[in-house]
């Protein structure tokens, strides 16, 4: 019987959040495993030494939402393609949203997924199942068999749930087992027929807007309902400065509300619409500079626990349409990291804080054992070098459905290397 690798980290700087660890450091990784880590780790003289060369060895990213087009339309997207987008983009764990032609709204589809995923992938496939049959708002899905199949958590997607009496009932049997409920909080008649933020821009553009009401009555709502059951709840992608009192009451009352925020929305505002730019057009929309520096405030205080890709790709023949018809969404998984990283290159977060929300925190939120660098944990792992510039160029994506708020702009930040249960899956330097 052959014995697996051992392979011994060195010369890096460990960036590991859950344990508040920013330096100079080791790692000793055999099988799947993490076997050690530390300032210094004792290896045995037939590990194989991997040179660091000083750049950053921190936990893989844990992406809490992704879209793809499989099963049913894997034209735009299939999880092979979001797999390998992913790994390029340190991202190890991906969620995948039921949005897809098939809803994922049974047991049998989310064991699909989850094969389909382990087989297919080279990033983790973890399903998240439909809170309603075929995401209609109307019929509660088999929440307790989705979940027995593997799905980690409940959404509707962004598809708003009208009914106050169907949210109520889904977040209860939710909380017969302890699931997690994660809503997007987008009130459907405030938001209907909307294109970007509601305000000065959009009217001088000629588009409708949502309001940020619409979030906020919707995650009152929710966040109200969470109390009355006891439902864990996730409000989806929040987009307003509005709603973050809401959610610092919530926790503070003791209940169990989480919140995420997209990438886009910390480092992008209404004004990068330009001239009709569709591939910002987005879901929830591109809000105020106001609004995005209170969302980084957020996720430094922790009243944001959660920064997610959003990735939503769309074919170029849904996007590059007049402004009212093109479709939302975007293509995120290889821009989550280095847009994310401009904060910390900019001095508005610290590093720690920022890797904490797309790694130990949506691990604790899921009760996963990854998203650490500690002796036991998974061997998912990515090496970056923090400060490499790049000219983002969306024609290059390894995605599908190459479209691209960032496409043109210079980012800094690129992944070297990904290892996946102590395979790696990905090099740059190859």
């Amino acid at each position: 019987m052959m014995t697996e690798p051992l392979y011994h980290f060195i010369n890096a700087r460990l960036v590991d959040p859950a344990s508040q660890f920013d330096g100079p450091g080791e790692v000793l990784v055999q099988g799947d495993l993490i076997l050690a880590s530390g300032p210094q780790v004792a290896a045995p003289s037939h590990a194989i030494i991997l040179n660091c060369d000083g750049h950053a060895l921190m936990p893989g990213l844990i992406d809490l939402h992704v879209s793809t087009g499989e099963p049913g339309e894997e034209q735009r997207e299939s999880l092979n393609t979001a797999g390998k987008a992913a790994v390029a983009g340190g991202v190890t764990t991906m969620v995948l949203q039921p949005d897809t032609q098939t809803v994922i709204d049974d047991a049998a589809l989310v064991d699909f997924i989850t094969r389909r995923g382990r087989d297919r992938s080279l990033a983790r496939v973890l399903a998240a199942g439909a809170l309603t049959v075929g995401l209609k708002g109307e019929r509660i899905a088999e929440l307790g068999l989705m979940a027995d199949a593997g799905a980690v958590m409940f959404t509707n997607s962004d598809r708003p749930i009208v009914s106050t009496r169907t949210m109520q009932r889904c977040m209860s049997y939710a909380s017969a087992f302890d699931a997690l409920v994660a809503s997007r909080p987008q009130d459907a008649f405030l938001s209907e027929g909307g294109m970007m933020n509601m305000g000065e821009l959009s009217s001088r553009l000629g588009l409708a807007g949502i309001s940020s009401a619409a979030e906020t009555i919707a995650a009152n709502r929710d966040i109200q309902l969470a109390e009355l059951t006891g439902a864990k709840l996730l409000l989806d992608m929040i987009s307003s400065e509005a709603t973050l009192p809401r959610i610092a009451a919530a926790k503070a009352q003791g209940l169990d509300v989480t919140a995420s925020v997209s990438v886009h929305h910390l480092t992008l505002n209404e004004n990068d619409l330009g001239d009709y730019r569709t591939f910002a057009k987005l879901s929830p929309p591109l809000r105020s500079e106001q609004d995005r520096l209170a969302l980084i405030e957020g996720v430094k205080s922790g009243i944001v626990d959660v920064i997610v890709s959003g990735h939503d790709p769309r074919p170029a023949e849904e996007k590059r349409l007049p402004f009212d018809e093109a479709a939302f969404g975007a293509s995120a998984l290889e821009t989550l990291l280095p847009a994310a990283l401009s904060l910390y290159h900019e001095g508005l977060i610290e590093l720690l804080d920022l890797i904490r929300a797309m790694t130990s925190a949506p691990a604790q939120i899921l009760g996963l054992p990854q998203g650490r660098i500690a002796a036991g944990a998974p061997a998912d792992l990515i090496l970056v070098d923090l400060g490499f510039p790049i000219r983002f160029d969306a024609s290059r994506m390894i995605s599908k459905s190459r479209n691209s708020p960032y496409d043109g702009q210079t980012l800094q930040g690129k992944v070297l290397s990904t290892w996946v249960a102590g395979k790696k899956v990905f090099s740059a330097l190859d």
